[in-house]
This record gives structure tokens, sequence and C-alpha cells, in this order.
């Protein structure tokens, strides 16, 4: 009897450590091609620092060395920048290139010493997203600009923990993204973490929920530093209907749920991922970018991205922003299994010529960038994994339905095969030695007993 419960405790232990080890094994590799590496192959054009009007104020929206969140950053970028009101710029440690989520590479505008020798006073906002990598220069940076003056922060999504490490949350209330508020509530207990809102608006620090609540944030900055009609008009050109004047918007109290689980089905079993094309040129829209790269990377970890001009050159984005792509395009061997055409670059599929892959525009005019996203997401991969995407930007899915297989079936069954693998390989095991001694099979002896037992019993 202990040998039998010994065996099947061996056997479930393998169906359930095969699928766990397979499993981890692929959440790593998920989260490593979030940020992957740039090779120098495009080299970052000669730049003039920008200069500042000094009748205007600042912005200065904060970048990692080692990478930021691309619609944390851009989102709020565009806001400032449609205001036409403010110097908005890009900062950063040093001028090297910053890669956004899922492979966008930024060039900044002025490092940290570049910005110190154009003004004597800290920017008048600073915006902190998420930040990937080490974030010791930029925390002690935040420091010295608080100490040498009282600029307005701002931290989007989680940016608030990098707010929350220079020690400029504490005794305050501060918000950040549902799903990190979690940890946050562990590691920071000395700030009062609130959920449920769009953002915190506490005099001279301002921090939002997850990813596209930085607009909210942004437009409520706005709205205090210019008015409220500027406010409102820049919400609708930017087609956002969250805002309203004078108040956050209230959101829903989001927790981990069963259906959530489409996230890590993705991370651990999407062994064929495919590469895709996002098509980078001149004037497209920063939002537009970020709705390209966040929703199948970060989270969702459905795509590796791979960031391409036509003809292999920086662009400038609506507001002159420089991004720099990883190559340039080949129609004869493409590389990438489609591509994706924010803001319909160019003509699209007429700037890459005569191609048999796909090339999807994705975005509609008269709606909002991630509209279009969120459908194509829904409509390649399944509507569950859509729905997730928009509950981890914190982003109501859209009126009109998703359509699309309602469910990763097959992403499903991979954990279940694996588990059978690991069973089936156990008892297979078990059985070898048995079967070299020319030993019948367990089935056959127990079908042997039962019918010497059924001709004894006659």
């Amino acid at each position: 009897m202990r040998r039998r419960i010994a065996h099947i405790v061996i056997i479930t232990v393998a169906a359930l450590g095969l699928p766990a080890a397979v499993g981890t094994l692929g959440v790593r590799r998920a989260a490593d091609e979030v940020y992957p590496q740039r090779a120098p192959s495009v080299a970052a054009p000669e730049r003039a620092a920008p200069a500042l009007d000094p009748g205007r104020p600042t912005v200065a929206i904060v970048l990692g060395s080692a990478g930021a969140n691309v619609a944390d950053t851009l989102a709020p970028y565009e806001v400032f920048a449609a205001t036409g009101r403010f110097n908005v710029v890009t900062v950063a440690p040093t001028s090297h290139p910053v890669t956004l989520t899922g492979g966008l590479d930024l060039v900044p505008d002025l490092s940290f010493t570049e910005l110190a020798a154009q003004a004597t006073e800290p920017p008048d906002v600073i915006v902190v997203p998420q930040l990937h990598g080490p974030t010791s220069e930029v925390v002690e940076w935040l420091r010295t600009q608080r100490r040498q003056g009282a600029p307005l922060l701002m931290g989007v999504c989680v940016g608030a923990e990098v707010l929350a490490d220079a020690g400029l949350l504490d005794g305050r209330p501060a918000t950040s993204h549902w799903l990190k508020l979690i940890g946050l509530r562990r590691s920071d207990p000395d700030v009062d973490w609130t959920e449920g809102v769009r953002f915190v608006d506490d005099g001279d620090v301002v921090t939002t929920a997850g990813v596209l609540s930085g607009i909210d944030g942004a437009l409520r900055v706005v709205e205090r530093l210019i008015g409220p009609t500027e406010a409102e008009r820049v919400s609708r050109e930017l087609r956002w209907s969250g805002y309203r004047p004078g108040r956050p918007v209230a959101i829903a109290d989001e927790d981990p749920g069963p259906r959530d689980l489409v996230a890590l089905l993705s991370a651990a079993y999407r062994w064929d991922r495919p590469t895709t094309g996002v098509l980078l040129a001149d004037g497209v829209g920063e939002i537009e970018l970020a709705a390209a790269f966040r929703p199948y990377t970060e989270l969702s970890y459905l795509a590796r991205l791979e960031a391409f001009s036509v003809d292999g050159r920086a662009v400038r984005s609506r507001h002159g922003l420089t991004f720099l792509p990883r190559s340039g395009w080949n129609p004869a061997r493409p590389g990438v299994d489609r591509v994706l055409v924010p803001g319909g670059a160019s003509g699209g599929s007429a700037a890459l010529g005569d191609t048999s892959i796909p090339v999807v525009a994705l975005h509609d005019s008269g709606e909002f960038p991630f509209d279009g996203a969120l459908r194509d997401i829904a409509d390649t991969y399944d509507v569950a994994t859509a729905r997730w995407v928009a509950k981890s930007l914190q982003y109501p899915v859209p009126d009109r339905e998703l359509r699309g297989p309602r469910w990763p079936w097959r992403l499903t069954a991979m954990p279940l095969l694996l588990a059978g693998a690991g069973a089936g390989a156990v008892i297979l095991v078990g059985r070898l030695p048995r079967l070299r001694r020319g030993e019948a099979p367990v089935w056959s002896r127990w079908s042997r007993k039962r019918r010497i037992g059924s001709s004894g019993g006659r």
C-alpha cells in the first residue's frame, strides 16, 4: 500500500511540476522581451538641445537609463504638447537613447546636465512614469529638484513607486496601478495608498492610477496651470472621454480574478510568439505609438515587436520627439509575420510596396487610438485577452463589441498536455524494469486475476 501511495504522489508531483517548470521558464523569457536590448544599428541623429521659452512653464518627463513605460511616457507628453502652452521635454540621466516598452527607442531631448545648463530653477512640472531597471539616478535627481524649488510632481501608474523611494510621498495620499498597489502597501506603509479614482491631487504632488490614467492626471495639471477650457479642448482633440473638470473620475476597484489567467497562460506557454513589425513614420501621434506597443507586450506577452521605418532613418513624432527604428524595410525579407501601422502612417501598405504579409492600420479617425489595438487583439488572438489588456491599462472596454475567439483554448490545453506528459513519463519509467524482466503489465495481471476469480466462482 505504501509503495502504491508513494507512486501516486510521484505521479502527481510530475504532473504538476512539469507544467510549472516549463511555465516558469516561459514567464522569465516573456518578461525579458518586454524591454529588448537595442543594437546600435541606427545611429542617433545629431541634435541640438531644445531651447526653453522662459515665458512658458516647463514640463520635464523623466526617463530611466534602462527604459520607461511607453504609455506612461507618451500619453502625458502628448497632452501637454497638444496645448502649445508648455515647454515639454523628455529628460534622462544621459543623452543616450532610451528603450520604451516593446522596443521603441526614444532619444531624450535633454540629459539632466543639459537641463541644468539651460534652467536656473527646477522644471515647473516633473512627470515620472514607470521606469525600467535601476532608478537610483532618477531618485537622487528628484530629491535635488525638490531641495532646489517646489515643482509640481506627477507620478504616473507605477511611477509613484519612484516618488515613494525618494521619500516624497510619506504621510500623503497617493495612488498607483491596481496590481502594483498590492505590493506598495507592504513596501511603503507610510504612504496613504488610495484606489478607486483616476488620480489623487495632493497639491504639489499628483499621482495617477494605471497607465492611461496618466492622461487624466496630465489634464488635471493643464486645468490647474492653464484652465479647464483648455483641458477640455485637449481631451476632445485626443478623443479621451474620461476627463471631468474639477475632480477625478471614480473607477472600479480592481483585483486579480479568474479571467485574468489569460495573462499567465500567454506569458508561460505562448512559445510561438510572433514577430510583429511596427511602422514608424514622421508625424505619427505619440499616443498612437503607445497604442502600437504597450497592448501587445507588457502584461499580455502577445508578440515580439520590431520598430522599423521605410528607409531605416530616425523619425519625428507629431510633437517633435525623435525615435530610432531597429531596422529599415526590406520587402524581399521582411523578417516579421505582419505589420502594424499606427495612425495610418504614410499610407501604410502603400509605403511598404507589394508585400504578402498582413498590414494592419490600427486606428480609425475619430476614435481613441487604443480602441483599434483592442479590436485587433480580440480579432487576432481572443476577446478574453483583449479585455485583460483593457483591465491592465485601466481603460474601459469600448462600447462596440469586441469580436473574435472568446478564449485562448489552445494555450489552456498546453499545461494540461504537459501534466499528462509528466505523469505518463513517471508511469513509463516505473514499468521499464518489469518490461525488461518480461513481466506482464499491471493491467494484464489484474485482468488475469479477474478471469481466475471468475472461473473459481463458477
